[in-house]
């Protein structure tokens, strides 16, 4: 068996590297006689799409990438968390879990050849399973490594709103319009937040309206406090309420808002902080404490 499986990976990669040789072919007759036919030129090649990099085994990923995508799906999920992270695109993230997919795969494959080497091969039809769940853990794993990405960028969004949203109250309050607080905070602030901001200036000095951006901006933020702070924000600039008096009671609700996710937040770790006090400390103390009497008492005995 073991001798099978060696044979199989070597003909398999001889197989991978004579298609990866270049093939020359012959033109042929109507190759050969176009360019004296045709009135135009011929177009230059720095204007046509060029082969596709990495070659057949870059096309071979991209083919394997697009399957993945029709077998998984979710292609919108991952496409929206992409919008909050700002970066990649859904082709990365696929090839991405081919990667980690077929490390693991390779992984566990290898640990079965390498016991079947030791001279205790393991059953192929559990091989077989184990080597697949592998390959699929590996592919859940980088969709949950994306997920975690975008959770952690929303605690930070939400832990620099406050300081984001006063900065904003303040810049109108000294005179500033919409478009240049907007640009002044961004340009002071270089947090996540910050850059979020920035991209709603690019979309604004693009042609898009100011209040299309700031909408954008809370689509792609997903956040209720965010999209509170921006609805009110849209009202001021459509109606020509106050501005400054606007975002100051937004600034100041948005501090209410962290300090009462604070709140929850402690509440509900409170039981997790009881854990090494319960059964660490007390333990640790009502030893100390009993310890030397009890020592008495075998001295005493």
């Amino acid at each position: 068996m073991l001798g099978a499986s060696f044979g199989a990976l070597a003909g398999l990669g001889l197989l991978l590297v004579a298609r990866g040789l270049p093939v020359r072919r012959r033109p042929t007759l109507e190759q050969r006689v176009a360019p004296y036919l045709r009135d135009t030129a011929a177009p230059s090649r720095l204007l046509t799409a060029g082969p596709p990099a990495g070659g057949r085994l870059g096309q071979l990923g991209r083919r394997l990438a697009d399957r993945l995508d029709t077998l998984v799906g979710g292609a919108t999920s991952i496409r929206a968390r992409l919008d909050q992270l700002g970066e990649g695109t859904v082709e990365q993230v696929r090839w991405e879990q081919l990667v980690w997919g077929g490390t693991a795969l390779a992984v566990v494959l290898g640990l079965g050849l390498l016991r079947a080497a030791t001279g205790t091969p393991p059953a192929p039809v559990p091989l077989l399973l184990l080597t697949l769940a592998a390959g699929l853990a590996g592919v859940l794993a980088r969709d949950r490594a994306l997920t975690r990405q975008v959770v952690r960028r929303r605690e930070r969004v939400l832990a620099e709103f406050p300081t984001v949203a006063e900065l904003l109250a303040l810049s109108v309050a000294a005179g500033e319009g919409a478009v240049g607080a907007l640009d002044r905070v961004s340009r002071l602030c270089s947090g996540q937040l910050g850059s979020d901001l920035g991209r709603t200036l690019t979309q604004v000095r693009a042609g898009a309206t100011l209040v299309h951006a700031l909408q954008d901006l809370a689509d792609r933020s997903a956040l209720p406090v965010l999209r509170r702070f921006v609805d009110g924000l849209v009202v001021a600039v459509e109606r020509g309420t106050p501005m400054a008096e606007v975002l100051r009671a937004q600034a100041v609700d948005v501090r209410e808002a962290g300090r009462r996710d604070l709140i929850e937040t402690a509440a509900r770790r409170e039981v997790a902080m009881m854990v090494p006090v319960v059964f660490l400390v007390l333990p640790v103390s009502v030893l100390f404490a009993l310890f030397p009497g009890f020592y008495g008492l075998v001295l005493t005995a």
